[in-house]
């Protein structure tokens, strides 16, 4: 970290994944906008990050919503300083199999994924490379492999690690970096959610889950903080347009 505090943007904040990862950021000295579609929801985040006396603004954007994107972008350039960090972690499941599969239900998994992904990034990439110096960390998923039932959470995920390695090439030469994090199986609402809809218990969704992992146990949200802790630090600046599947083990 430079000597002068910069400001990251992380999406879905208000719990899960994108929670743990701006409380890291806070951790590593950044000022962190904890962005989400309900702003109230980010209130525990923002909590958590003053009392351990970091410096923290919720704030509540449609990432799917053009206006919406560029009001919010433009709130936390004025409140927190211009923003050049940015986590693309914003995401929903709407899950069924292809021939059940609503229109509705895969054009929102797009909408919020690449759709937000686009536009967070576009909005965020002027700050960068103003500042000679941005990271970009896209979160993609195992998911991208193909799985079942999740024919436009996967497509959504698998074009994350596309737009990642595009946005590396155009935006290498301003000092700006992007890189993807593809979790496996973390243990969050969503997951649960899943084992809800499955008619399954948690507890041995989580066991049959961590049966399948060589590590031998399910992913925790400050697992997936740790990957974007590096991919945002000053010493990854020779990292960019990667994928890591952080799942317990080996990933095709």
């Amino acid at each position: 970290m430079s000597q002068e505090r910069r400001t990251a943007i992380v999406t879905g904040a208000a719990r899960g994944i994108g929670a743990a990862v701006a409380k890291r950021l806070s951790e590593d000295g950044f000022a962190v906008a904890v962005l989400d579609l309900d702003e109230a929801a980010c209130a525990g985040t923002v909590d958590a990050i003053k009392a351990a006396g970091g410096q923290a603004l919720a704030v509540g954007a449609d990432v799917s919503d053009e206006a919406s994107v560029a009001a919010a972008v433009d709130r936390v350039a004025a409140e927190l300083g211009a923003p050049t960090v940015l986590i693309n972690n914003a995401g929903i499941t709407r899950d069924n199999l292809l021939f059940k599969m609503s229109v509705a239900e895969w054009d929102s998994v797009m909408n919020v994924h690449l759709r937000g992904a686009f536009l967070m990034s576009r909005a965020v990439q002027k700050y960068m490379v103003e500042a000679k110096f941005g990271r970009i960390v896209n979160l993609s998923s195992t998911s991208a492999l193909g799985n079942r039932g999740q024919v436009n959470y996967s497509a959504a995920k698998a074009g994350m690690q596309g737009f990642t390695k595009t946005l590396a090439f155009e935006l290498g030469k301003f000092g700006v970096t992007a890189n993807a994090i593809a979790p496996g199986f973390i243990e969050t609402e969503m997951t649960a959610a899943t084992a809800e809809r499955m008619g399954v218990g948690f507890e041995d969704f989580k066991t049959a889950a961590a049966s399948q992992i060589p590590v031998n146990r399910v992913g925790q949200p400050e697992d997936i903080a740790h990957t974007a802790s590096f991919f945002v630090s000053e010493g990854a600046g020779f990292v960019s347009g990667q994928v890591v599947y952080v799942a317990g083990g080996p990933k095709d």
